[in-house]
């Protein structure tokens, strides 16, 4: 394996008090990919199976990821788990890393976090794409067999993820990757134990299955690039191609694989790569090619100037709103609009481009 570029492991808490931990990556456009399935921070970074597609993440984006309550380095004892539980996870997440606007890679159940995220906060999403995502859970597909499928992984679940015998969860480490080599099917079995409890995969699979933002997906008004396996056998492709067509706008990318995680190095895996790259790339999120950071920061209002010159000092948004006597609320909204206009998707463009327009420089008396 290449070596990656290192991470940075945090903590932040959820409305609940539920402790979340999250990582940091890479350099580049802010691309956060909201929690799936199950992970751990630091084994996934480690792993096999997960390190080539974190790794070329975060040579071409600020990756931030976190690991879901249940899970990983977040707090295994929780008491709820819903889609409403995981929007807030995501936005205690952003939040504490002081995140203004960004970009969201959703896959699987990531997916319809971002979408619920996206529609609660449009100022915040510049784009989304999703992967071997849904709109609605099993218990909201019709017909029975859906159903009887939650019912009957729950009753494996409960009876034999602890066990020493890697059995069961190489079913589940089946359903995700059926074109994978034994010896990946195992290692992604162990990430699963590692990541945590049988109860807790349990509850998380019977939250999953109720899932529904098909209400939600007209409202979303980010670009949205939608990418589905055809063979997936975990997330049929026609639950793709029905999210693309919910959401305006959106572009459908069949991928063709039958892996639901892909493998680096597959087709697929590299066509993954690509799209993402071009669709939420540093190209994308930089002024018009010509334009000088004057030209950029003519639009800004005076207020609009102000703040992103405390910015361009390192204020983070609680700072500013002490300095300037203005709730954090309207900080923020400040600092979305500024990125608006000035065509960033992070603070360190913002910042290069301020810096350049010599904005930031601190007054003799250091304020």
């Amino acid at each position: 394996m290449e070596p990656a570029p290192r991470q940075s492991i945090r903590f932040c808490r959820s409305a609940d008090g539920v402790q979340i931990a999250y990582a940091v990556s890479g350099s580049g456009p802010v691309l956060v990919r909201p929690a799936h399935w199950m992970s751990h921070l630091q084994h996934d970074w480690e792993s096999p199976v997960w390190h080539d597609f974190l790794a070329e993440l975060s040579r071409h984006f600020t990756l931030l990821r976190y690991d879901p309550r249940g899970c990983g380095l977040s707090d295994r004892d929780v008491e709820h788990y819903s889609i409403e539980a995981w929007v807030r996870d995501l936005e205690a997440v952003v939040d504490s890393a002081g995140i203004d606007r960004f970009s969201i890679l959703g896959v699987s159940q990531g997916g319809p976090i971002g979408i619920a995220y996206a529609v609660a906060h449009p100022g915040r999403v510049a784009r989304m794409a999703i992967y071997g995502a849904y709109a609605r859970g099993r218990r909201h597909r019709h017909g029975t067999r859906e159903a009887e499928e939650v019912d009957a992984l729950i009753q494996l679940i409960r009876v034999g993820w602890g066990r020493d015998t890697p059995v069961y969860r190489q079913l589940f480490a089946m359903l995700f990757m059926p074109s994978a080599t034994p010896e990946r099917l195992r290692e992604f079995a162990e990430l699963q134990r590692l990541s945590t409890s049988g109860e807790n995969a349990a509850r998380i699979v019977e939250a999953l299955a109720t899932i529904d933002v098909q209400p939600l997906c007209p409202r979303v008004r980010c670009p949205t690039l939608v990418m589905h396996s055809r063979g997936d056998t975990n997330v049929a492709f026609e639950e793709g191609r029905r999210l693309a067509a919910l959401i305006p706008g959106a572009r459908l990318l069949p991928l063709e694989t039958d892996n639901h995680i892909l493998v680096s190095g597959e087709p697929a895996w590299v066509q993954f790569m690509d799209a993402l790259r071009e669709f939420a790339g540093a190209a994308d999120a930089l002024p018009p090619p010509g334009g000088s950071a004057a030209d950029a920061l003519r639009e800004l209002s005076e207020r609009e100037r102000e703040v992103l010159g405390l910015v361009a000092q390192g204020l983070a948004n609680a700072e500013i709103a002490q300095r300037l006597s203005r709730s954090e609320k309207t900080i923020r909204n400040h600092v979305t609009n500024i990125f608006d206009k000035l065509g960033v998707s992070s603070r360190p463009q913002a910042i290069v481009l301020a810096r350049e327009a010599g904005l930031g420089r601190r007054a003799p008396d250091g304020r």
